[in-house]
């Protein structure tokens, strides 16, 4: 479903219309306000990640929760991804690592496990999924999690702890359309790496506040947002800053709806939008739940959704936003 948004017209349609609720279910645990990750995985189930509760799965019938009671690492679910053997993946904020196989949550790293430094390859390939880490990320290939770290301690001439909060941290992740990963971390900018090399991304004030954002839209552009100052685009030849807008500083999310208009949610001035020429602005005074938003997803349909602080999850259809209950 494609939708064409006129940004002039927008702010008249953009009302908030009450709940979005479901049929209730006996039992139904009852989720986590402060959503922190979204994810549609490749049956078309949902599942939500929160700040303190662990993560949920929705099939559009019933709401299962997953906390470190049944498993799980963490109850922080920063992120979500699925394998290619449809395995759902979610990574903390402590730099944990958990999978679930269908069956049950398996823990796949944390600070009493010892994880091997990972050994480039000079190759063009970039095989396995990457996960934050405190001083680089973590990979898993070929049933084994290692190390790539960005810091070597200068005394001992070995890497640092995965699990230990370095200026190299990294707390956002993209795997373009080429096969590049891309890393943003604590304070050091963004890191490219092709297989081979690394290219690091530093200028504009783009090091310094944590890059908590990283997207490639449908041109190939990559986006980068950080936690001061703002908004990043490289356009393969040269990094550009947008700082036409004082407001547009704290970014935690960005994507890019169906029209091709990009999504920015910040986590103290609401949801902007950016259609090439302008930005505006969404916050509660035009009907937004709340000017904290840790995440924007778009689903298979091209429906967005908007998980908060803590008012829970949104959906927006096109015109509307509705909040999604579970009851």
């Amino acid at each position: 479903m494609k939708t064409v948004f006129n940004q002039f017209t927008f702010l008249t349609l953009f009302t908030f219309c009450g709940a979005f609720s479901f049929k209730s279910h006996a039992q139904q645990p009852k989720i986590d306000q402060q959503i922190r990750s979204i994810f549609q995985d490749s049956k078309g189930v949902y599942w939500f990640g929160t700040n303190n509760s662990g993560v949920y799965r929705y099939d559009k019938k019933n709401l299962t929760q997953f906390s470190i009671s049944n498993g799980l690492a963490d109850n922080q679910v920063l992120s979500i991804q699925e394998d290619q053997n449809g395995h759902l993946w979610f990574g903390s904020g402590s730099f944990t690592v958990s999978c679930y196989d269908g069956q049950e949550v398996k823990v796949m790293a944390k600070r009493s496990m010892k994880i091997k430094d990972m050994k480039t390859k000079k190759d063009s390939t970039i095989a396995g999924l990457w996960f934050f880490a405190g001083g680089g990320v973590l990979n898993y290939s070929s049933e084994k999690m290692t190390y790539l770290s960005f810091q070597k301690d200068p005394k001992k001439g070995q890497s640092t702890s995965p699990f230990s909060l370095s200026r190299f941290g990294v707390y956002s992740i993209l795997q373009d359309q080429k096969g590049n990963s891309w890393f943003g971390t604590q304070t050091e900018g963004v890191c490219k790496y092709d297989g081979v090399s690394f290219t690091w991304f530093k200028e504009k004030g783009l090091a310094g506040p944590a890059v908590l954002a990283l997207y490639e839209d449908s041109k190939g552009h990559i986006w980068f947002g950080n936690n001061g100052t703002g908004l990043f685009c490289y356009d393969g030849t040269q990094l550009l800053q947008f700082s036409n807008e004082p407001k547009l500083k704290r970014i935690y999310s960005i994507t890019e709806d169906n029209s091709g208009t990009i999504w920015i949610g910040t986590v103290d001035a609401g949801v902007w939008t950016y259609n090439g020429k302008q930005f505006q602005q969404y916050t509660i005074q035009d009907g937004l739940p709340s000017n904290a938003v840790n995440t924007i997803y778009k689903d298979s349909a091209g429906q967005l959704w908007f998980g908060t602080d803590k008012n829970g999850l949104y959906r927006f259809d096109g015109a509307k936003f509705y909040r999604f209950d579970f009851q």
